[in-house]
């Protein structure tokens, strides 16, 4: 094993006291009424107060709602007694990974960065400089916290649209991806989103309940926020209706059933499960009497609400026993064309490849 003096992990936030700058990325998920939960960042700040020096910048990259860096942050780092923006700095720069982008290594993605102060801003525009090409700043804290926001909620409000647009799509009897494709054909005013069986992760799904609950606090509703929440929430259920749908034309009921679940993880080609559809569609078919399996190549074992899964091997023989198979997350190493061959009924909910002239009929290869 590689070691460098440049990485050393520690537990330690002595250790941060020599440090120039000190950047919290810590979790911020939500409460069980859908409230900000900044504990996590709390807990960081009573650990790192005692350890800061003079002349340090505090960078806070976790998605949180407008305005936590400069009314949570900044009064505890002042209560301590540090008059920020003179002798201790403080800023907040939106983490921007996206897991399992290989198009996009993050140095290559802008970071934007804003401060509490111009000296301040000055500081964390140098300080990322230095690890990414590009440096976006704007004119506050505030306003980078917005900007982490919107472009999250801006995907979840479309993906909450294209999935409306899928079951329109279902009721007139047309295909949503050739729909769409038709769409985006268009060279302006059109960016293709793509439906499935509902959003997961740590970011899309909780992030908007962040700016809702601000805007609360205002006295504004964020009704866009609130329906496409009410959407994509609704998919899962939407994905059971549909195959009860089909089981249904088959003279088969979900009880008593077996069903091959392709792909646990909320996006493709990662391990996380955070969030995921998946899970919510698993556990109501199992409500329901049926019995699931699931296969995920990044995903060797599942626990919810104190059940245990392992991922089953994807062979000929487990696709032959199943009453169907659901295709939930569209992982890159598996061999769909095998799937959709030896399966007896395929309900896609990613549309995972084209269809083809030597598929099965329609009525056994069903996309969402």
């Amino acid at each position: 094993m590689r070691t460098s003096s440049r990485f050393v992990p520690t537990t330690d936030y002595a250790a941060l006291h020599p440090c120039d700058v000190v950047v919290i990325a810590v979790p911020t998920p939500l409460s069980k009424t859908k409230d900000p939960d900044l504990r996590y960042i709390e807990a960081a700040l009573d650990q790192l107060i005692p350890h800061l020096r003079e002349g340090q910048l505090v960078s806070l990259e976790s998605t949180t709602y407008p305005g936590t860096t400069e009314e949570v942050i900044r009064p505890r780092l002042e209560q301590a007694g540090w008059r920020v923006g003179e002798n201790l700095f403080l800023g907040f720069s939106p983490e921007r990974i996206n897991p399992g982008d290989r198009k996009h290594p993050v140095r290559t993605i802008p970071k934007v960065v804003g401060g509490t102060d111009p000296v301040s801003l000055e500081l964390m525009k140098a300080f990322y400089a230095s690890a990414f090409e590009r440096v976006h700043p704007v004119s506050s804290a505030t306003a980078a916290e917005m900007a982490k926001l919107l472009e999250n909620t801006f995907r979840n409000v479309n993906i909450a649209l294209i999935n409306e647009v899928a079951q329109m799509c279902h009721l007139l009897g047309l295909d949503v991806w050739e729909v769409i494709e038709a769409a985006g054909t268009k060279p302006f005013g059109f960016m293709k989103f793509y439906p499935g069986p509902g959003i997961g992760g740590h970011c899309i799904p909780v992030d908007p309940h962040y700016l809702a609950w601000k805007m609360k606090t205002l006295n504004y509703s964020a009704r866009m926020i609130q329906t496409a929440t009410e959407i994509n929430t609704h998919m899962p259920r939407y994905v059971v209706i549909r195959l009860t749908e089909l089981m249904n034309d088959r003279g088969k009921s979900l009880k008593g059933s077996r069903f091959l679940i392709l792909g646990v993880a909320y996006k493709k080609n990662v391990s996380d499960t955070r969030e995921s559809p998946a899970l919510d569609i698993l556990l109501l078919l199992q409500a329901r009497g049926a019995e699931v399996l699931y296969h995920d190549p990044y995903v060797p074992h599942l626990t919810i609400q104190e059940q245990t899964w392992n991922s089953v091997p994807l062979e000929d023989e487990v696709l032959a026993q199943v009453d169907a198979v659901l295709i939930l997350t569209d992982h890159e190493n598996v061999d769909y064309d095998r799937v959709v061959q030896k399966a007896p009924l395929v309900f896609d909910t990613r549309n995972v490849r084209p269809r083809l002239s030597s598929d099965p009929p329609p009525d056994r290869y069903v996309r969402l």
